[in-house]
């Protein structure tokens, strides 16, 4: 067992814990920084004019009658720009009492028994009203008086701050933690068995780390597996290919006519199928390097073959038609899907239409087509024929699709089954025309 169990630091677990750690901790920094620039334990300090005013206030209110008239002066005087005046009862314009807003600060300085409030402005100058124990009240001029609590508030610019940090470093975090997934998925979605295709990278928590490292390895394993299943098939192909070429010349000797035809057939049909299969598990490493081909010509030349040994084939498409794409492979798929059609059809046509980035080919015939039920079916290997495309000697083995759609996948492409008016079937293939072609696993 790894050193503290599912808190290790390395997995993530321990990575989520260690994120709920640090946001608590910065969190209480946050606040401990506010609380020692803001004490809240403190009366708050009213700043400038409205601080004077509340110490005038206080000398007031210890003062009694006549002295109260010489201090007002002295007042007066001293601070001239303050304005300090006694208002008369039922005069003060009220605008704002001192139980909320930026009047707080005032009130907390001069504690119980005084009354502060704001009166109407004078000449643009904000007048705080300050009612003593004794219900007399004074007025003066505040020029700068205290900020709005919602921008000097210690507790809500707290609140403000540790959102801002705690929202920040969960970002990075979530960041930290969510990259090697999605380059994990990335390489997952991408594996093949291409020999020069990289290996998933190895980082992250501890259990990703492990899931890159168990996939590198499956990797390894398949490629083994499908390196030597290759081999074999390479044996077998050579090891069958003898007899059966010997098998065919002692057919020819066989004097009865029809069972040396029929021979002859049987024959044919199994090098016809050792063919197709190995077409269908070629090795991809093997797989021709990508060139310019003018698909147009390609297509061309199929219809041309297969016209000459008696199909009715048509091409229909531009005359020219370029795009960056294995040669051989495109004739191998184009020429199993018209063997296909030719089979089930009188009449075949090629069509070719060139869209921005991508070709479509749809090999078309007039046969009887294929139910919607079995259209994903067929294209898969070794499946057959429906009711509407019964079997017989000819009709070869149930791999031209599937064929054609590993080719069509190769390029980066797709392969799909339509059906076509008023009857008949439409295999389109649709392929990149510049987009650099992956190889199929």
């Amino acid at each position: 067992m790894k050193p503290f169990g599912f808190f290790h630091l390395k997995g993530i677990g321990g990575q989520i814990a260690a994120l709920v750690l640090a946001s608590t901790v910065a969190l209480h920094l946050v606040v401990t920084a506010a609380f020692l620039i803001g004490r809240p334990d403190r009366p708050d300090t009213p700043p400038d004019g409205g601080h004077q005013l509340a110490d005038a206030a206080l000398l007031l209110a210890s003062a009694g009658g006549s002295e109260r008239s010489r201090l007002m002066s002295d007042l007066a005087r001293a601070f001239p720009r303050l304005g300090i005046e006694t208002v008369a009862p039922g005069t003060a314009r009220i605008v704002e009492e001192s139980e909320g807003g930026h009047l707080y600060g005032m009130r907390r300085h001069l504690g119980r028994g005084y009354r502060v409030v704001q009166l109407a402005p004078d000449g643009g100058m904000r007048r705080i009203g300050v009612e003593l124990p004794d219900g007399t009240m004074i007025a003066g001029r505040v020029d700068n008086g205290p900020r709005p609590w919602f921008w000097g508030g210690p507790w809500l610019m707290t609140l403000m701050t540790a959102f801002i940090c705690v929202t920040v470093l969960g970002l990075w975090a979530a960041r930290a933690l969510a990259s090697p997934l999605s380059s994990f998925a990335k390489a997952a979605e991408n594996f093949s068995l291409d020999g020069t295709a990289e290996p998933l990278p190895e980082r992250g928590p501890e259990e990703i780390r492990q899931a890159a490292r168990a996939l590198n390895r499956m990797h390894e394993r398949i490629a083994r597996l499908m390196s030597d299943r290759t081999r074999m098939l390479a044996a077998i192909s050579h090891d069958l290919r003898t007899p059966i070429t010997r098998l065919r010349l002692r057919a020819e000797f066989i004097e009865d006519e029809g069972n040396r035809k029929r021979m002859l057939i049987d024959l044919d049909q199994m090098r016809s199928m050792l063919e197709s299969v190995l077409s269908l598990l070629r090795n991809d490493r093997k797989l021709e390097a990508v060139t310019l081909v003018d698909v147009a010509s390609t297509l061309q030349l199929i219809a041309d073959q297969f016209g000459d040994i008696g199909h009715v084939v048509h091409y229909d498409g531009p005359a020219s038609a370029t795009a960056a794409l294995r040669p051989d492979d495109l004739h191998r798929g184009i020429t199993n899907l018209v063997e296909n059609a030719v089979r089930f059809g009188a009449e075949v046509t090629i069509r070719l239409d060139v869209d921005g980035t991508r070709i479509t080919i749809d090999v078309e015939d007039d046969g009887p087509g294929i139910s919607d039920a079995r259209k994903q079916e067929m294209l898969e290997p070794f499946v057959r024929g429906d009711d509407a495309r019964t079997m017989d000697d000819s009709t070869g083995f149930g791999l031209g699709l599937s064929i054609a759609r590993a080719i069509a996948i190769a390029h980066g492409g797709e392969l799909s089954l339509h059906d076509r008016t008023p009857h008949g079937l439409i295999v389109r293939m649709q392929l990149p025309i510049w987009q650099q072609p992956r190889l199929a696993a």
